[in-house]
């Protein structure tokens, strides 16, 4: 098995092996919101790594994340694949793999989602590409949570909706009107994020967007329950 990428494991109780999951951490790094998300797939029976993007230090890395993104290449894809093999290889893995990103993970994950074997992506206020039809064709099925009050992705919920359509791609993609940017979080984002994004936690949107994400998850990444507490 390969050396253990830097960041956080969650492991389920029970008796595996069990599907694994990615989780890609927002613009703030690997912080308690990532580590709970892990958590939570770990108590629905998911091997769960989020790596750290940031292990570089978090000014460069997250300026070089961002510019990873926009070229939809770089050492961002390629830590976030040694995650995705890592997972493949741990011994309590069953072989399959799943992703979910917020924000900047979000961005991450959609592409990710077309450019590796995954077998479901959860994109959470994540960017669209340009060229989206070209850039997704062939991507596993997504699932996708957005706030209609974040004016910095204003149209991405029906613009990712519509493409996926377009593509044939299996979808469940909502904007959450009276939401905003970083609505499953639970950390106050920075003053600038607050008015241009309106970001913020919203207790019913996230908990929306929760059951579709595991019911998604369940679907396209079944659990084996026998191997769960």
């Amino acid at each position: 098995m390969s050396v253990e990428p830097t960041g956080e494991l969650a492991i389920p109780s029970g008796q595996g092996p069990w599907p694994g999951v990615v989780v890609i951490h927002e613009a703030y790094g690997l912080n308690d919101d990532i580590r709970a998300c892990c958590e939570r797939l770990a108590g629905a029976g998911y091997l769960t790594f989020a790596p750290d993007l940031y292990r570089g230090g978090r000014l460069r890395c997250l300026v070089r994340a961002f510019r990873d993104l926009s070229a939809r290449r770089g050492q961002t894809f390629t830590d976030v694949e040694q995650s995705r093999r890592w997972l493949l290889d741990h011994p309590d893995c069953t072989g399959r793999v799943g992703i979910i990103g917020f924000c900047l993970g979000g961005g991450f994950a959609l592409l990710a989602a077309a450019q590796s074997d995954y077998a479901v992506a959860a994109v959470n206020y994540g960017q669209v590409p340009k060229n989206a039809a070209d850039v997704l064709t062939g991507a596993c099925p997504i699932v996708a949570s957005y706030g209609g009050r974040d004016r910095t992705l204003a149209g991405a919920a029906g613009k990712l909706s519509g493409t996926l359509t377009e593509i044939g791609v299996t979808h469940d993609v909502r904007e959450y009107p009276a939401a905003g940017h970083g609505f499953l979080n639970h950390h106050t984002p920075v003053l600038p994020a607050r008015i241009v994004a309106r970001a913020g936690f919203r207790g019913p949107e996230a908990a929306d967007a929760w059951r579709r994400i595991e019911t998604f998850f369940a679907t396209h990444l079944p659990v084996e329950r026998a191997g769960v507490d």
